[in-house]
């Protein structure tokens, strides 16, 4: 379907006087303006109408259908594979979906990775007028407009790094009704006492979608200020449903999102927190540098992102890579705007395969096929370890997340944790960042640490992690069991496992008073180093041998069965690494499906993107991800029907890419005669338009031409016949109910019809 001028062509000659002298609110005329978006090739999905509109347009248009305003999620998956190329949601998507379509709000948590912009973007399609989002990053805004743009959706983003030229085309694209999606960055909301905000009073807006929820809550992990003026949209537009959406909120964040959004009973969406197509591993911290350059050399085609700590280390680490030929770039607050620009660009264009960074890198970026992330310092806390580590494997494919651990990062981070002037917020990063230190110290399964830690349940054994790779042999630590389980005894039961272990290793710190040393227990553990001792309390606690309190200063304290071991009735054993496990790559997929693809294959199909990509000016990845070119080199799919079937391949990008990826596959199979392995894909076919055979007749005929993907203008000049004829042959399998009129009716025409009938 091609966006032009209203046009009646696609609507029966009969009914074109009842609208000729009307226009669509959603006219569409090719622009090319200063910001370079372009609506000449965008699509505009159904915009579906409820309630008594669909009888008005039932009564005096029986050609058009109301299946799709009737069914929403059929509406939405109908939009979900024309433009993303999927043929059904994961995790809450559909029940977000649903939710925002009934006009309802919604709170999304869903992990990195997890496909949270669908929840807002599908309806975004489905509904009449503009969505809003409100995203913090301009990085984010750019990378999530120009791959709706690539799938063929009218969308733009309004920030600070555009020009007044620039910002005027956008805000006329939105005020003329020619944009679906507008990204927006919270602080714009708030300028000029609110002024934007009032002229979206004009605007017909179908959603608010309010990015990275936790920035709203001074609990979360990354409070922005100026999201707080977010709590008056609710307010200003009470029909307008709200969804919010995070991937890493614990309950307190959670409850304090809800109530600063101001959110009208909304729907509670908690998607699970795992990522099996990611493993973690935990390192000592000995000569990082050289572990990282091995590591990358052996992952030598893949992208990575580092974290360091410092901005000049980011600067010294990258120059060891690049002095080790290893193509790297660094990113840090520290450098211009222009600077960083470049580096990131050439980052998801795939021209540098490693990002060396701080956590200023990261947040706006979807790249899809970055395999590894390398923490190369420790991270703040668990939420932070977790989304960073979120931005490997987002298409799903097998990933790794790799630690380097050492206590002295611990004693540099308390410092940063400190918030002069607010102790209760300083006790709860230090908190936090404690919680981090045990989770790299742990002797357990790691993926089961970060379910427990989100609130959510884990059998352990995940197969993914250094411990559960291991081999172990077992250790007996009965006696430091009971050293440990008497200190807490003498110390009353009255502090947290900071102060226990300084206690046992005979600190002469100032939070050791004169009385604790005193105890016969002070300095009986200075044989065992500060890590072991943490390790062997979260392995007590984790066996309820001890207990820890959920309070804001959690202490520890004593258990039934920890009176069992101070007695020597039960036997402590705890696994010692007989064989620790490295950074392995693991074959699997994140659902359970084994990947064997053609490894030649796949790497001719990224030279084929990397090429298209590099003429576009546009990451590879938003052409098609790793995943789909993986299907691609699983399945050897042969035929237009075949690709179609291939994750990912949405209606836009099959008609803009399908034939030169085809065309490749078949020259490759023929090479190696390599037969179609497609009907091995599992699920459901694609759903495919339905087709009439040709029977000789001059109806049928016409109706051939046009499914084949000719313009009503064309099948005329093919046939040699008027337009009004080749519309009544249409409108007669409309009227005989043998079609579903969607198939020749455009979303746009329809609802240029539905307006009419209203007006």
């Amino acid at each position: 379907m091609q966006c032009g001028t209203t046009s009646v062509h696609h609507i029966p000659t009969k009914y074109q006087s009842d609208i000729s002298h009307r226009q669509c609110s959603t006219t569409i005329t090719p622009i090319t303006n200063h910001s370079g978006l372009t609506t000449q090739d965008f699509f505009f999905p159904n915009l579906g109408t409820f309630g008594t509109k669909i009888e008005v347009v039932k009564k005096k248009y029986p050609f058009i259908t109301t299946q799709s305003s009737i069914n929403m999620i059929k509406q939405a998956l109908d939009i979900l594979q024309q433009y993303f190329g999927y043929t059904t949601f994961r995790f809450h998507q559909e029940k977000a979906v649903e939710q925002v379509l009934k006009g309802g709000d919604t709170f999304v948590l869903m992990p990195t990775g997890g496909g949270k912009s669908l929840c807002y973007q599908v309806p975004a399609l489905c509904l009449p007028g503009t969505a809003l989002v409100i995203s913090p990053l301009i990085a984010l805004m750019k990378d999530q407009v120009d791959a709706l743009k690539a799938n063929g959706v009218a969308a733009a983003y309004l920030n600070s790094s555009q020009t007044t030229a620039e910002q005027y085309d956008i805000m006329e694209h939105l005020q003329s009704g020619r944009l679906k999606l507008l990204y927006v960055a919270p602080e714009k909301l708030s300028a000029d006492n609110g002024a934007f905000l009032q002229s979206l009073k004009r605007i017909d807006i179908s959603l608010f979608a309010i990015d990275e929820a936790h920035c709203v809550s001074h609990w979360g992990h990354d409070f922005r200020p100026d999201y707080l003026f977010l709590n008056g949209l609710k307010m200003q537009f009470p029909t307008v449903p709200i969804i919010a959406l995070t991937a890493s909120a614990d309950d307190i964040t959670r409850q304090d999102i809800v109530k600063q959004l101001n959110l009208n009973n909304p729907s509670i969406l908690v998607s699970s927190f795992d990522r099996p197509n990611i493993s973690y591993f935990v390192q000592p911290k000995l000569d990082a540098a050289y572990s990282i350059i091995q590591y990358i050399q052996e992952h030598a085609n893949d992208s990575g992102i580092i974290y360091c700590l410092s901005r000049k280390g980011t600067e010294e680490l990258a120059e060891k890579l690049t002095q080790h030929q290893i193509s790297a770039r660094y990113y840090h607050a520290g450098m211009s705007s222009a600077e960083r620009a470049v580096a990131q660009d050439a980052f998801i264009k795939d021209k540098v395969r490693v990002m060396v960074a701080t956590i200023a890198f990261g947040m706006g970026i979807d790249k899809s096929n970055v395999r590894y992330v390398i923490h190369a310092d420790l991270p703040k806390n668990i939420e932070s370890y977790y989304q960073e580590t979120g931005r490997a494997g987002r298409d799903g494919l097998p990933s790794e997340a790799i630690l380097f651990f050492s206590g002295g990062d611990v004693q540099k981070m308390r410092r940063f944790a400190m918030v002069e002037g607010n102790e209760a917020q300083s006790e709860l990063m230090l908190k936090k960042l404690q919680q981090m230190a045990d989770f790299s110290t742990m002797r357990g399964c790691r993926r089961q640490y970060l379910m427990r830690y989100f609130g959510e349940q884990h059998p352990g054994q995940c197969k993914s992690c250094d411990y559960c790779l291991s081999s172990f042999d077992d250790e007996d630590v009965t006696i430091e069991a009971q050293k440990l389980l008497s200190g807490v005894f003498r110390l009353q039961e009255r502090y947290g496992k900071g102060i226990l272990v300084d206690f046992l290793r005979g600190s002469q710190g100032v939070k050791i008073t004169d009385a604790m040393r005193q105890l016969p227990t002070y300095g009986i553990g200075r044989d065992r180093s500060k890590e072991f001792w943490m390790g062997l309390i979260s392995d007590l606690v984790s066996r309820n041998l001890l207990a820890e309190t959920k309070a804001m200063y959690p202490v520890l304290q004593l258990t039934e069965a920890s009176r069992d071991v101070l007695y020597g009735k039960q036997q402590v054993m705890i696994p010692k690494f007989k064989e620790k496990a490295v950074a392995v790559r693991q074959d699997f997929a994140a659902y359970g499906e084994t990947i064997h693809s053609d490894e030649r294959l796949f790497e001719l199909l990224r030279q084929e993107r990397r090429s298209l990509a590099d003429g576009e000016n546009i990451p590879p990845y938003q052409i098609f991800s790793d995943a789909t070119l993986k299907e691609m080199a699983m399945y050897f799919p042969q035929m237009d029907d075949e690709l179609r079937r291939i994750s990912g391949m949405g209606v836009f990008k099959m008609e803009k890419y399908g034939a030169g990826f085809l065309r490749l596959i078949v020259q490759y199979c023929r090479e190696h005669g390599i037969s179609s392995q497609i009907s091995r894909k599992g699920g459901q076919p694609v759903r495919k338009e339905k087709t009439v055979q040709i029977k000789g007749d001059t109806t049928h005929k016409t109706l051939q031409l046009y499914l084949e993907g000719n313009m009503i203008p064309e099948v005329a000049e093919i046939r040699n016949l008027s337009i009004s004829t080749i519309e009544n042959h249409l409108a007669t399998f409309v009227a005989s109910g043998k079609l579903d009129s969607d198939i020749f009716v455009s979303d746009l025409k329809r609802e240029a019809v539905i307006q009419a009938v209203e007006e």
